[in-house]
């Protein structure tokens, strides 16, 4: 799979931002599969390109240095979830408590 990913959000300064933190702050990370979330473009030398919308706090169980992207619903991808740049992997969230963390 060959991505193009661009980040297209500006985050405003963190002391204007208004997250909602769970009691648990900690997220709970399942690997997710590409052709699950992504629809793939029938010509496989064509590269896919993802809207990214920032970074997020928590970084790849894999590769364990490179912090995730939030990737939301766009025309080619399916389910909002989070991207690793480096291990083209795709993360679901949730609270240890079942939670979605990824809904609005």
């Amino acid at each position: 799979m060959s991505l193009r990913v661009s980040e297209t959000y500006a985050h405003p300064p963190e002391h204007a931002t208004c997250r909602r933190h769970h009691a648990d702050g900690n997220l709970v990370l399942v690997e997710l599969s590409p052709q699950a979330v992504i629809d793939q473009p029938r010509d496989a030398s064509v590269p896919l390109e993802l809207l990214t919308f920032g970074s997020v706090r928590e970084t790849c169980p894999k590769c364990q240095h490179t912090h995730l992207q939030l990737v939301l619903r766009q025309s080619s991808v399916r389910v909002a979830h989070l991207f690793c740049a480096d291990c083209e992997s795709c993360f679901d969230a949730h609270y240890s408590n079942g939670t979605p963390a990824l809904t609005i």
